[in-house]
C-alpha cells in the first residue's frame, strides 16, 4: 500500500528560503508521513531550509523543512523536503486530509452542482473515503 496519496497540482503552496526576502507560489505534488515534495521553476541545493506555507486553513499551515532532493522534469524541479519532528509530520498528516476534504467539495461542486460546506464535505469524505486513507506510520521515511 501506497504511504502517501497523490495530490492534483491544483493545491497551492507558499516557500520560501531561509534568509530569502522573496517567496514562491509553487503547487503541492505529494505528502507522505515525513515530508512533501513540490513543483518549482528553481532548484534547491540539498540541505537548503525552507519555510512552507499551505492556505487550506485559516490561518494557514505553516512548517519549516529541509530539501532532501532536487531533480529536473521537463523544464521544471521536483523537490523533496523532509521535516524533522513527529509532531511536524502529523500536523503535516491533518492537513493532507483537509486537501483531499477540499478536492472532494470541488468536484461535488463541479460535477453535481451542489454546494458544500467544509463540514458537509468533512462528513461525506470521511464516510466515502477515510477508509482508503494510507495508516499513519512515523517511523517511514519521506
Amino acid at each position: 500500500m501506497r504511504q502517501y496519496i497523490r495530490h492534483p497540482t491544483d493545491i497551492p503552496l507558499h516557500y520560501q528560503v531561509a534568509d530569502a526576502p522573496e517567496e514562491c507560489h509553487p503547487h503541492l505534488r505529494d505528502v507522505s508521513t515525513g515530508g512533501l515534495s513540490f513543483t518549482a521553476d528553481q532548484p534547491f541545493e540539498q540541505g537548503q531550509i525552507l519555510t512552507i506555507q499551505i492556505d487550506v486553513t485559516d490561518p494557514p499551515f505553516e512548517i519549516s523543512g529541509e530539501v532532501v532532493w532536487c531533480h529536473a522534469r521537463d523544464g521544471e524541479y521536483l523537490v523533496g523536503v523532509c521535516f524533522d519532528s513527529v509532531e511536524q509530520a502529523f500536523a503535516l498528516r491533518m492537513v493532507e486530509q483537509v486537501c483531499h476534504i477540499e478536492q472532494y467539495r470541488a468536484a461535488v461542486r463541479q460535477l453535481e452542482n451542489r454546494e458544500l460546506t467544509a463540514e458537509e464535505a468533512a462528513h461525506e469524505w470521511i464516510q466515502r473515503h477515510a477508509r482508503d486513507f494510507p495508516a499513519w506510520n512515523p517511523s517511514n521515511d519521506p
